[in-house]
């Protein structure tokens, strides 16, 4: 049975769905079963909420300041139960909460789930993976088009309402591709995270 809590580098993290909507060349489910303390995050199938709950019940979480959603799948693939599941950890332990997500979650649910995140998500950090739409569809390999400037558009959007918002990127791009992140970051408004290639 997959993990649905698990440890990495002292945070915690929720392992929700192994649904995506993106095919990453880059992606670490590709290498390894499990990340951190955990052995394995691949579902047989999808938990239900209820599983996800008793997960979270089962688990101490003294000396954790944050609840991460991160797994080995999209979180915003399972919105209801990402919002469901988020509203239970902050009235049961109040730590903060985050998502780490494609930024994809509008298309994918075909709707604004932004304000539904407002709601209960304390920050988010959206992966921008390159400086441009090509480079991006070639790394990311989304099922959808327009996947980036919907991203963009997505980040935007959750910089007006949710506290801690940020785009990121893996420091193996080039200096020049780095700066025209840091540009359109800059340009939008958003916090960019340069992440160390692990």
């Amino acid at each position: 049975m997959a993990d649905i809590i698990y440890t990495y580098k002292n945070q915690v993290y929720a392992n929700i769905t192994n649904k995506c909507d993106c095919a990453c060349t880059f992606c670490v489910r590709t290498y390894h079963d499990g990340i951190g303390e955990s052995e394995n995050l691949w579902h047989k199938k999808n938990p239900t909420v209820e599983e996800v709950k008793a997960a979270i019940d089962a688990f101490d979480f003294t000396g954790y300041e944050e609840f991460v959603f991160c797994g080995y799948g999209e979180p915003t693939c399972e919105i209801d139960m990402l919002i469901e599941v988020a509203k239970y950890v902050k009235e049961k332990t109040g730590l903060r909460i985050r998502v780490n997500t494609n930024g994809l979650g509008n298309l994918y649910n075909k709707r604004d789930i932004v304000p539904d995140l407002a709601q209960v998500i304390d920050s988010i950090s959206i992966s921008l993976n390159a400086p441009d739409a090509e480079s991006y569809n070639k790394v990311t390999r989304p099922q959808f088009e327009n996947a980036y400037e919907a991203l963009l558009d997505f980040a935007e959007s959750c910089n007006k309402v949710i506290p801690k918002t940020q785009l990121s990127i893996v420091d193996v791009l080039s200096p020049e591709d780095i700066k025209k992140c840091q540009e359109i970051a800059d340009s939008r408004g958003i916090h960019l995270r340069i992440r160390k290639f692990e």
